[in-house]
């Protein structure tokens, strides 16, 4: 930018000060109506520096699409989207924001779909850090272990244990607090003894977790 062409409209006034300012984007001279161009371009040339910052400052406060919060582990996240000059689609958190920074030359396409893809992804790696630990908890509390597990995008539900003994957990799990996670791991474990909701599934369910009501989602399957 060091380089590039500053381009500026004026207005001749009766005034005897130039002023110069960026509104919207634009670089704005008011200039007496004496002036001459090579004063004005002056002008322009000392107050470089602060007219390239303020341009830069209007270009990203323009680049910066608020989206509907997400929620991670309980905790409610603004989700964002910035447009940036790079050739590689990031995500990642900071401070309370999701940020989803895409090239510019999405700018113009409907990125719902993408940013929907982002955030899974998202969750997925978040899955994968948190999952471990909880899983091998449960296994050593329990003295039971699936076949094997896997973090998987399910659209009917958070967690399943299948009849060949894998526990299936979807990556949105992590919306929820992990003391709810928790409980629907342990859920799913004790679906490895009892395939049902009996009264001895629910009795090993309470077994470990004393107050399980505490933490059962209403209106979701696992």
């Amino acid at each position: 930018m060091k380089n590039e062409i500053i381009n500026y409209s004026v207005n001749k006034t009766t005034e005897n000060c130039l002023y110069i300012s960026v509104q919207n984007g634009e670089v704005l001279v008011r200039a007496p109506w004496y002036a001459t161009q090579n004063a004005i371009q002056e002008a322009v040339a000392n107050k470089r520096e602060w007219i390239i910052k303020k341009l830069k400052e209007y270009e990203e406060k323009n680049e910066e699409i608020s989206l509907k919060p997400i929620q991670i582990l309980g905790v409610t996240y603004n989700l964002k989207i910035y447009y940036k000059n790079i050739n590689l689609i990031e995500c990642n958190v900071d401070n309370n924001i999701v940020k989803v920074i895409l090239p510019k030359k999405y700018k113009k396409i409907d990125n719902s779909t993408m940013t929907d893809i982002l955030i899974d992804k998202l969750y997925c790696k978040i899955a994968e850090r948190e999952l471990e630990n909880i899983m091998e908890k449960t296994r050593i509390e329990t003295g039971l272990a699936p076949e094997d597990y896997q973090i998987i995008e399910m659209k009917d539900c958070l967690a399943k244990c299948t009849l060949d003994k894998k526990i299936l957990i979807n990556p949105r799990i992590i919306r929820y607090k992990k003391e709810v996670i928790e409980y629907i791991i342990m859920h799913e474990f004790c679906h490895l003894k009892y395939k049902n909701h009996t009264t001895s599934f629910y009795n090993m369910v309470k077994r470990y977790i004393p107050n399980y009501e505490k933490y059962e989602l209403k209106n979701i399957k696992y």
